[in-house]
């Protein structure tokens, strides 16, 4: 099942899409929005199922699906959280300003709880009051959405509370971030509003792909026109969703509606730090991990952050070609 939210009041509208992606009809006699229905999953989740295979089947003919119309699956949530399950891409970060990495980072997941009341459209543009010196970041990653989550799940147990999926541009300004760190209080100001895919599907949709906890294909990123990373995400992840989960619920029950974000999706080279698509890589799937492999080899970076004017889109194709959470795609525009 693939479920979006129209551009609707401030929480949306919640349409029920085709697998394809052309045709919708509104789920407003199941559920008014995305966040209604995961508040009684249990009983919505059957309707909704149940439209979609009607919209599939042709017994609803529906209505023509607008990516652009579109919010993000939930507009805003009670609850945003984005792990760092891709320790290739700490590594790296660590490596390149000469700190040693911790043993834990291993065991023990990275996370952050990032602003949740003002997300992004997937179409709409990431807007600064300035570029110079905010170091404007693009972050393609994988999120999952939960239903009600106790305290203290296990990671197993965890993967079943995971409802939809979906795919994330969790926007950085590498600039800001060592200050903030330094003060030993986390991310605000370098972690501003982030962007969802116009499209959340359930675990089910994803099929084969979908496997122990982590989705394996390729995420697809494009700056300005040109290919600048394809990594799987199923592969080198360090944590999977349900582990992700079970950290964020150590100590809390997680609200229905809960985000929990994969970090950067990053893949090694032949167990060293990835080569641009254009040199025989997957790329990457942020600017940063290009300028620390820079750092790295040549003792400076020289790929710049993102400007005003520059583009970026996110995108994850089945194997058919076949779009499956739509397109995130944003320019950089002055606030």
């Amino acid at each position: 099942m693939k479920l979006a939210s129209l551009k609707s009041g401030r929480d949306g509208q919640l349409v029920v899409v085709s697998n394809d992606l052309t045709r919708m009809v509104v789920a407003s006699e199941i559920a008014p929005t995305l966040q209604a229905a995961l508040d009684n999953w249990a009983a919505a989740s059957a309707d909704l199922e149940a439209l979609h295979a009607k919209l599939e089947s042709g017994e609803i003919q529906g209505e023509a699906f607008d990516q652009a119309r579109c919010h993000s699956p939930l507009p805003r949530a009670y609850h945003w959280a984005d792990g760092s399950a891709y320790v290739n891409h700490v590594e790296l970060v660590r490596k390149a300003r000469n700190a040693e990495m911790p043993q834990s980072f291993w065991t023990d997941p990275l996370m952050y709880q990032g602003g949740s009341d003002t997300f992004l459209a997937p179409r709409e543009p990431v807007k600064m009051p300035q570029s110079e010196g905010f170091g404007i970041d693009f972050e393609a990653e994988i999120a999952v959405i939960t239903d009600d989550v106790p305290m203290g799940v296990s990671a197993e147990d965890a993967l079943q509370h995971i409802k939809l999926v979906m795919l994330v541009n969790d926007v950085s300004l590498r600039g800001l971030i060592p200050n903030e760190l330094a003060k030993g209080f986390g991310f605000y100001q370098s972690k501003p509003s982030s962007a969802f895919s116009p499209v959340c599907v359930t675990p089910a949709q994803l099929g084969d792909n979908w496997k122990e906890g982590k989705l394996h294909l390729p995420l697809v990123s494009h700056l300005n026109g040109g290919k600048f990373g394809e990594p799987n995400a199923g592969v080198d992840m360090t944590f999977h969703f349900g582990q992700l989960i079970a950290h964020a619920a150590k100590t809390r029950p997680l609200g229905a509606g809960t985000i929990i974000g994969s970090g950067t999706v990053s893949n090694k080279l032949d167990g060293g730090p990835g080569k641009p698509v254009a040199e025989g890589g997957v790329g990457y799937s942020c600017i940063a991990e290009i300028r620390m492999i820079e750092t790295i080899q040549n003792g400076q970076p020289s790929t710049p952050f993102m400007q005003f004017g520059d583009n970026i889109a996110i995108e994850m194709l089945d194997e058919n070609g076949q779009s499956i959470f739509g397109r995130i795609e944003q320019t950089v525009e002055q606030a």
